[in-house]
């Protein structure tokens, strides 16, 4: 049976927060709200048990990668290869609803990176409570987007997610009312962005509406 914590959205109670990250330093798994929608995390370098536990609750196999949720510019660049183009566009639209495929650093292991062209996913979320969180474990998490195989849409109360995954995760946190939608995943590896998925993020400031 999860652990089912009410957080509150713009001021995050200090001890729910300092819990969740025990969950997390444990090898658990999250459900929590994001600027676009709900998603399930665990801490970067947790087991592979956890990683697996995400995919399967996803129906997914291990060919779909994580996106790696950072606090700021400055914890991205541990992770992701960034030129001074790049970074003006990154610091301009940061945070935000948005995935940013870059070139990945030595920091981040190959089975998470796309296998074909050693890139990785990276956002960093406009959320105070996903900020909190990544504060207290001092570390990015891996994540994915909560979008179950039976559902049409994803789920955007907690309430909802504990009823469907109690059983399955180790904490569901509930904010009230979660915007669904995925973020826009925008390619940032070649001379210019691609748009790889249109969603919540404004597409304008990179010339691609």
């Amino acid at each position: 049976m999860s652990q089912y914590f009410n957080i509150h959205l713009d001021n995050p109670q200090a001890r729910l927060i300092a819990q969740t990250a025990d969950i997390l330093r444990a090898g658990g798994v999250i459900a929590y709200p994001t600027d676009s929608g709900y998603a399930l995390g665990c801490m970067v370098g947790s087991s592979g048990d956890a990683q697996a536990r995400i995919r399967q609750i996803r129906g997914l196999d291990d060919k779909h990668l994580f996106t790696l949720v950072c606090r700021n510019l400055s914890e991205l660049g541990n992770y992701a290869i960034v030129s001074n183009s790049q970074f003006r566009l990154l610091k301009a639209n940061t945070p935000g609803a948005y995935t940013f495929i870059l070139q990945a650093t030595r920091e981040v292991p190959r089975k998470l990176q796309n296998p074909k062209r050693n890139t990785i996913g990276i956002r960093v979320p406009q959320h105070a409570v996903v900020q909190a969180i990544l504060d207290a474990i001092d570390a990015p998490m891996l994540s994915m987007t909560l979008h179950l195989v039976d559902d049409d849409d994803a789920l955007s109360e907690g309430w909802q997610i504990r009823d469907k995954l109690e059983h399955v995760v180790d904490l569901v946190i509930d904010v009230g009312h979660c915007v669904s939608g995925a973020t826009s995943v925008i390619d940032l590896t070649g001379e210019m962005p691609s748009l790889i998925r249109a969603g919540q993020g404004d597409l304008a400031p990179f010339d691609l509406d």
